[in-house]
């Protein structure tokens, strides 16, 4: 038989919106972590060449800066884009029983949504502004020296997918 080896690859990257909002907790060591579960949906044309849509419903667990990011900025009905690793879990219920989950742990994440904020109008009266909030997070320290006005998933999109999202 020969030496060949599998490579080992786990990676994913999914968009989606958040179905509720993030769950934000700290280890008995302090370090931040969110739990929230997202809804990615497909349009897709069935046998009768009909638009259909079908959704998939995915948790996503981030840690660190990354989770202290999510807590600060997301809300349900967010849309984010998640970079990240599948990873499973098991556990006991309070009941005895035997639980399993698999999820997401996110590397990165892009927040998509804009973002409202407030300046001062002509008049002296606060108005209401939308930011582009394309912001991207990542789990590592020097996520702050890192340039990402550049990595946008857009160039990946049909222009009906785009049309979409717009």
């Amino acid at each position: 038989m020969s030496d060949l080896k599998m490579p080992e690859i786990n990676n994913v990257i999914i968009a989606g919106n958040l179905t509720k909002d993030p769950v934000y907790r700290q280890t008995s060591n302090n370090t931040p972590v969110v739990n929230f579960s997202i809804a990615s949906n497909r349009k897709y044309r069935d046998g009768s060449n009909q638009w259909q849509e079908d959704v998939c419903y995915v948790g996503i667990v981030a840690w660190n800066r990354l989770a202290d990011s999510c807590r600060e900025r997301l809300r349900k009905g967010s849309a984010v884009l998640v970079d990240g690793e599948l990873q499973s879990r098991l556990w006991k219920t309070d009941e005895g029983y035997n639980r399993s989950v698999v999820e997401i742990k996110a590397r990165r994440i892009q927040f998509l949504n804009k973002r409202v904020g407030y300046a001062q109008g002509e008049n002296g009266q606060m108005v209401e502004i939308l930011e582009d909030n394309n912001d991207v997070f990542s789990e590592d320290d020097h996520v702050n020296s890192v340039d990402f006005t550049e990595d946008t998933f857009d160039k990946f999109l049909s222009d009906e997918e785009s049309d979409l999202i717009k």
